[in-house]
């Protein structure tokens, strides 16, 4: 049952060898030996080119013990569906297909690609390890990348835009399954892959992915700055399964009563806010504190 797993009861069997080419302090690394954990054996990958490539490493060395699928970035969710096809002609069955893609690759160059995956309603699972910038190839800005964030492609003053909310883009077209997660709740997210696992059709899962490098802080602090995203309400870790919306872990605990954390630690103690005035803060305040007002009025705890 979900919500039942704990650190005592994960699977022993790990996916990931202990030597890969991450990052210090790397979040998608923490995601990913959970999510493989909940994937399981019988599971094909479909990667595009992405933080997740340098960590499994170069060919014919691979840090990741399950087959994956190298693809274009543009091409995952439809590489993927191609894997379903290619299970079903060899009468396969079983096997469950993961794509695991960046934001950018997700967002902005797979966006169609996966659109039309879910049109379609392609029985595989998507997973976006979101760490707000095209980190491998020099932290340039993505769709994702949220207001005010520093880029080296961006103007000095920030990013002007705000975030792309990509769960709502994949939720507006009525897949069974959208869940929002952290990478510093792994718990949260190997519950929610484990939930996918047994629903038919396109399933979508998105993962705040802190990044030390691209981000500016401790490779130390990875786990606590993912954390008070979520404490803060800035990262909201929820599913909307066949329609029906409801918070989870932490999130639920802050609609239940618990005290939210400020957010100005988050902001001030990463680089790429740097520009952030306290005008920028307050109204960054504003808009957290309205988005958790209406979360109060409309659901329950």
């Amino acid at each position: 049952m979900q919500g039942n797993t704990s650190i005592l009861n994960l699977p022993k069997d790990e996916f990931v060898h202990p030597g890969n080419r991450a990052c210090s302090g790397c979040g998608l690394s923490i995601a990913y030996r959970i999510g493989l954990k909940a994937l399981g054996r019988e599971t094909i990958l479909v990667v595009p080119p992405s933080c997740l490539t340098v960590l499994q490493g170069l060919y014919p060395i691979a840090s990741t013990k399950l087959p994956c699928v190298n693809v274009t970035f543009a091409s995952t969710a439809a590489a993927a569906t191609g894997v379903l096809g290619a299970l079903r002609a060899m009468n396969r069955k079983g096997v469950q297909v993961a794509a695991w893609a960046g934001d950018g690759g997700t967002g902005d160059i797979g966006i169609q690609a996966l659109s039309g995956a879910a049109e379609r309603g392609d029985d595989f699972i998507y997973i976006c390890y979101d760490n707000e910038a095209y980190m491998n190839t020099g932290v340039q800005r993505s769709g994702t990348t949220p207001h005010g964030a520093l880029t080296t492609t961006t103007p000095i003053k920030g990013k002007p835009q705000g975030k792309k909310d990509v769960p709502a883009v994949m939720a507006a077209h009525n897949i069974p399954y959208v869940a929002s997660c952290s990478a510093a709740c792994p718990l949260d997210l190997f519950d929610k892959i484990q939930k996918a696992k047994t629903i038919s059709g396109t399933k979508y899962i998105h993962i705040h992915t802190p990044c030390p490098s691209g981000w500016g802080f401790d490779p130390r602090y990875t786990v606590k700055m993912g954390k008070l995203a979520v404490e803060s309400g800035l990262v909201d870790l929820y599913e909307i399964e066949n329609g029906c919306f409801r918070l989870t872990g932490t999130s639920k605990s802050l609609l239940a009563g618990k005290k939210m954390k400020d957010i100005e630690p988050y902001f001030r103690s990463q680089g790429r806010f740097k520009r952030l005035s306290n005008e920028d803060i307050s109204q960054l305040r504003r808009t957290v504190t309205n988005k958790w007002e209406t979360y109060r009025k409309t659901y329950e705890a």
